[in-house]
């Protein structure tokens, strides 16, 4: 399996990308964990969501100036349209992922 890119991952123009900014020692991305996972599993095939650990992988926090943990980035075609930092409801997180899905 050839490792895509972080570019790559968010670029994929077949459906939105969801990214999870989150760290392991941050409490609220515990809270969010399970939430984003029924998100994954509402919208399979439809939304690619995308885990990214902000101790490991400094390099795309700082290029999306992710202030804070834990941080959503909603892509569609590549073009961010959707942010949010700190954590929210599932339903209202479906709610705007509904406005991109098709």
């Amino acid at each position: 399996m050839v490792k895509k890119t972080f570019a790559e991952l968010i670029n994929a123009r077949d459906m939105p990308v969801l990214v999870d900014f989150y760290a392991d020692w941050c409490g609220p991305c515990k809270t969010m964990s399970p939430i984003v996972q029924q998100i994954a599993g509402e919208f399979a095939g439809k939304l690619k969501v995308i885990k990214v650990n902000v101790d490991k992988n400094q390099g795309a926090a700082a290029q999306y100036r992710v202030q804070g943990v834990p941080t959503f980035v909603l892509f569609n075609k590549g073009q961010q349209v959707w942010r949010q930092s700190g954590a929210l409801p599932g339903h209202q997180l479906a709610q705007i992922i509904k406005q991109y899905v098709s």
